[in-house]
């Protein structure tokens, strides 16, 4: 579905690509955003960034990290660069973006201006010191303060948090699967848009 579609969400161009697949989410995720929506204080809005990601372009930007990180540490072994890579870039065979089931978002006031919430969205953790992690401690209390309202109404919501990036959610995928304690996820990756 088309987060754009019916203009309740806050939509942030700076991840368009070509196709427009950033703005596709599966409904059940869209569902979920709209409702976490409803439960922010007045003058505040969830400002989405980034839902699909296809396969393709999940691995370019897995390889450039993993080319950042191998340059960083040139002794690693392939094994540890992956490891590494898989804590801030999901593997592309497992990546839930490529499933229309996760979503980059922040907060923004009612002009749609950017909330603090301790770093820029898509943060690695070398250039931010960690503090991308979504509990880090070297962050300002207003920093905090957002990231907790951000995870309290989409906890509320049904979606879980990958803890390495304060801004990444899930509804669906395996990683969420895992945290809710289900048997198997919703969705799967996908090849094209749109999703429902």
């Amino acid at each position: 579905m088309d987060v754009r579609a019916g203009g309740s969400l806050l939509v942030d161009a700076r991840k368009q690509d070509p196709a427009d697949a950033f703005a596709y989410l599966r409904e059940g995720v869209l569902e979920r955003l709209l409702k976490a929506q409803t439960m922010l204080p007045r003058g505040i809005r969830l400002l989405f960034v980034e839902g699909y990601r296809p396969p393709s372009l999940q691995r370019e930007y897995f390889e450039e990290y993993a080319g950042q990180l191998r340059a960083i540490h040139p002794q690693w072994s392939a094994g540890q660069v992956h490891a590494a890579a898989s804590r801030y870039v999901s593997p592309p065979d497992i990546a839930p973006h490529s499933a229309g089931a996760a979503v980059d978002l922040t907060l923004a006031d009612a002009r749609g201006h950017e909330l603090d919430l301790g770093t820029r969205l898509n943060a690695d953790p070398e250039e931010s010191e960690g503090a991308c992690y979504t509990h880090a401690a070297n962050i300002s209390e207003e920093a905090r303060a957002n990231r907790r309202l951000l995870g309290t109404v989409l906890t509320a919501a049904g979606l879980v948090n990958y803890p390495t990036e304060w801004w990444h959610w899930s509804f669906g995928d395996r990683y969420w699967a895992l945290i809710a304690g289900k048997t198997a996820a919703c969705y799967g990756p996908v090849e094209t848009t749109p999703l429902g």
